[in-house]
């Protein structure tokens, strides 16, 4: 037999996880110095170019011409 579950409980435990999930995101990019905040954006940057010059196909952005 299963166990009775209360679904506003479960609903307010997996609200309260995703809070704290977001609240230890804020304390840590808070807690770094801008130029490690600078780096970080710069890297994610370079990632997103790389995996885009990696595309294969044409792009709905870019003229097929060019």
């Amino acid at each position: 037999m299963s166990d009775i579950i209360n679904l506003r409980r479960a609903r307010k435990q997996r609200k309260r996880a995703g809070d704290r999930e977001a609240a230890s995101l804020r304390a840590a990019a808070s807690g770094e110095s801008a130029a490690a905040r600078r780096l970080r954006a710069a890297e994610a940057g370079l990632a997103g170019r790389r995996l885009d010059q990696h595309r294969v196909g044409g792009d709905a952005d870019t003229p097929e011409d060019a």
